[in-house]
Formats: C-alpha cells, structure tokens, sequence
C-alpha cells in the first residue's frame, strides 16, 4: 500500500495516521465543513471535504468516500470506528472498487453485528452464554414463558442494538408485554431491526474484553483483556489492562474462547470479544465488535504492539509475525476517555472553545487526540476530544502517573470529564478493584462529590497556610 484513506475524523483519524506514515504510507482526510480546520485534515498528505457537518451530509457518505479515494489512487480504505466501520454494505462496495477496505469481511460484519447471528456462530464452540433465548422473539406468549423459566429479572435486547438502545430490564412479569413493545420500537428507530431476544439479567456485572488479532492465513493470537467496568449511559470512560481481578487460568481460558469467537465467523484483522462477569467470576459472551475499539492504546501499551500497523499489514496480505506464545503483559496502563461533558451535571455536553489544551509531556504519558488551543468544539458529533493514557510497571505506579497528569492539565474553555477521572481514580472502590459497571451510579454521587472538593480545599488551604508561615518568617529574618 502507498496511500491510505482514512474515513473517519477527530483523534482515531490521527491515530491511524500517525502509524500509516510511519510506515511510509501516504494518507487522505476525509472532513466536514465542520472539521475545515481540524488536526486530522492538515495532518494528511491529501483531503477531501464531503459536505455540510452533519454526519448523514458527510462522514456518512459511503459511496462519495469511495469515488474520491478511486479518484486520488488510494489503495485501502481504513474507518476507523463508528461512522462506517462496521458497515457490511460499505466494505463490500470498498472491495468492489478494487480497494482493500483495512477491517474484516462483509461476513464477519453481518454475523457478528447481530446478536443472535453471533450466538448462532459461536453455538458449536461450547462458549459459555448468558441463559436466555438466541432466537428473535415472535411469539410474545411463549417469550413470557421462556422469561419464568429464565427467572426475573431478564432482559429484552435489540438484536442488532449497542450502547444500551433497544434494551429494557424486566423485573416481573406484569412488565413484559410494555417492555417489549418499547424494546422493539427503539430497535426500529435506532438499527432498523425490530428482532429483539431475552437473556437472564446479571446483577452487577464486570465488563472484560478480550483483544484479538487474526491474519487471513488462519492465524489468531489475543493480546489480553481489558477491564471496561466505569461506565456511564451503558458507555464506557475508563478502562485498563490488564483487569485487577483476573486470575492467570481465567485469563487463558478467556484469551482461548475469545480466539474460538474469532474463528467462528473466519475473522481478520484486529477485532475485540466482549464478555459479562458476574461476582462469582463466572463469565459470559456478550458480543464482537468488528473493529478497533477506543480503549486499544491500553493493550498496546502492556504488549508493545502497534494495532494498526497489524490491521494495515493483515490487510496487505502478511503473516502475523508473532504467536500466543511471543505475548507477555508488560506493567500496566490505564486510560480516561475526555469528553466535552460536565460530569457535575448528569454528563451533559459542553461545548465552545477549547480556549487553552495543554497536558504533561512524558514518556510514560499518551495523549491521543483531534484538538488542540484554541479549537471549536462541535455539537455535531461524539463528544470525546481525547483520550488520557498512562503506562506504569504497577497498576499503582499507572494511576499515580495519571492522577498527576490529571492534576497538571491546563484545560480551559469547556468542562471535561477530568475531574470525574480523578474521581475514580481515588476511590477506594477502584483502587481496590471491587467495581463493578454500577460505579457511577453507586459511587459517584453529589454527596460524595461535594465531600472530595471539601477534602481538597482543606489540603489546599492547609498548603496555602504553610506557605504563608514560612514566607512570613522569611520577612522576619
């Protein structure tokens, strides 16, 4: 490959850029009238403008994407995530234009884009699964049945759904019919597909996920887990790796299963098996996701591998150049998605200018990011502008290394979701590693936020009183 397209925007644009020139490979933008301005498009080779900022006017446009990329030569189409990337129907169009869409098979796309498709795949694998059906639901009579049989609570979930849309918790029978007729109507809305299932509730689980990385030779190594429990609205916002609860055997058996998903639907390229934990540490499915996650800079930081040098190099055709056996976790890194949102009030978005984006230049220290001073922030897309990411030889040493990172940003302008990491990242609960994904709800509450400012503005007036004293005595002298 000598060019790449990069079909996405912000800090992933960025990222895959920075690894394509690396490599020597030439790189286009693709931007919105929105982004004219953005890092990602003066950072590229070459760039495109689409359309109005609007994503269904421009990042959306699949078959404009394609035309332009036929029209510069490009060699591989790379999406990055979100917009297009698990887009079965774009990545073939990518292929049919004779080039290398850098992602997975259309077939890899579908079945594991649906759940119940994905369920059926890994069926034969003897992959543990949540109890439940794997089959949509069209018979709401015997779906209440197969529910009392399950036990309440249960959970109606949009078959080609994500991010908590088209899911609703049934806690009693009286409750199904509604929560199913709500259930299907945002699955239609949201994915076009109103085919939704049940599955048993798991209380207060942990989300884990396992990093899989396959060539087109049969080949398919996992790079470990990531802990992805701190979420909020069903997203995550901090994750690391490796998880603080794992054990090596769970990690192995886990790593081996999330290989069989893999191997299932004949997989390429890096992809992510997300699992559910439940407190008695047994875990479940939950799905694949056909691309690369936010979260993959903690992977490559405990393993040394470049992610998207490996997708790139899949997709030219190339050998992994390493087995499970070459793998070895190497400390520790932990991560914290910043968002334009004000975590004081219920994370609602904040936009403007980012009037001043300054953060600790270290080597232990990995901004990945679209923004710079002085940038526009957007309404018009997801609301994350960087990702914090920090490395230790301990877990301690990582949260140490980003607590100090936190407590050195020079962010002005818009709020962040900052102090709500340095929240977390002081907490008892976290520190500990007994979490769970009903952190945020339990734990980070006005109460509590209102006691940790009162801590800090008592060490802070104790720090100020001190050095009064001692300039004081100095004035003396």
């Amino acid at each position: 490959m000598k060019k790449i397209l990069v079909a996405n925007r912000g800090e992933i644009a960025m990222r895959v850029m920075k690894t394509a020139k690396k490599m020597g490979i030439k790189t286009v933008a693709v931007y919105s009238e929105a982004d004219r301005n953005a890092l990602h498009v003066r950072f590229a080779d070459e760039a495109i403008l689409l359309g109005p900022p609007a994503s269904s006017e421009s990042y959306l446009l699949g078959d404009k994407i394609i035309e332009e990329a036929v029209k510069l030569g490009v060699d591989g189409i790379h999406p990055g995530y979100g917009f297009l990337s698990e887009n079965a129907a774009f990545a073939k169009k990518v292929e049919d234009a004779g080039i290398v869409f850098i992602g997975p098979n259309q077939e890899a796309i579908i079945t594991m884009g649906s759940k119940l498709k994905a369920k059926e795949a890994v069926k034969k694998y003897n992959i543990p699964m949540v109890p439940g059906v794997d089959t949509a639901i069209t018979d709401v009579a015997a779906a209440k049945k197969t529910a009392a049989k399950i036990g309440y609570p249960i959970l109606i979930k949009a078959s080609a759904g994500g991010g908590g849309k088209g899911m609703k918790l049934v806690n009693k029978a009286e409750e199904f019919e509604e929560a199913m007729e709500r259930a299907q109507s945002e699955a239609r809305s949201f994915f076009g597909d109103d085919a939704v299932f049940i599955e048993k509730f798991v209380s207060s689980p942990r989300h884990i996920e396992i990093q899989i990385l396959a060539d087109n030779h049969g080949n398919v190594v996992h790079l470990f887990e990531r802990e992805c429990s701190i979420q909020r609205r069903h997203q995550k916002v901090i994750e690391e790796a490796p998880s603080a609860i794992l054990t090596p055997e769970l990690r192995k058996s886990m790593g081996e299963h999330a290989v069989m998903v893999a191997k299932s639907c004949n997989y390429s390229g890096a992809g992510t098996v997300e699992f559910l934990m439940d407190a008695d540490m047994n875990y479940y499915f939950l799905e694949m996701n056909t691309r690369l996650q936010v979260e993959h800079p903690v992977s490559e930081m405990i393993t040394g591998v470049d992610l998207v040098e490996q997708q790139i190099l899949v997709a030219q055709g190339h050998t992994l150049p390493f087995s499970q056996d070459d793998l070895k976790i190497c400390g520790h890194a932990v991560e914290l998605r910043i968002y334009a949102e004000d975590p004081f009030d219920n994370f609602a978005p904040s936009i403007g200018t980012l009037e001043q984006f300054e953060f600790l230049d270290d080597a232990q220290v990995r901004l990945d990011t679209g923004y710079e001073s002085g940038m526009e922030i957007p309404i018009y897309y997801d609301p994350m502008i960087a990702k914090l990411i920090t490395y230790g030889d301990t877990r301690a040493e990582a949260i140490q290394k980003i607590l100090e990172v936190i407590d050195s940003a020079k962010v002005e302008g818009i709020k962040t979701t900052l102090p709500f990491g340095k929240f977390v990242f002081q907490h008892d609960a976290f520190l500990s590693g007994d979490f769970d994904t009903k952190f945020v709800p339990t734990y980070f509450t006005k109460a509590a936020v209102k006691e940790q400012n009162l801590v800090e503005s008592q060490l802070a007036a104790k720090v100020a009183l001190k050095i009064f004293l001692e300039s004081s005595k100095k004035l003396v002298v």
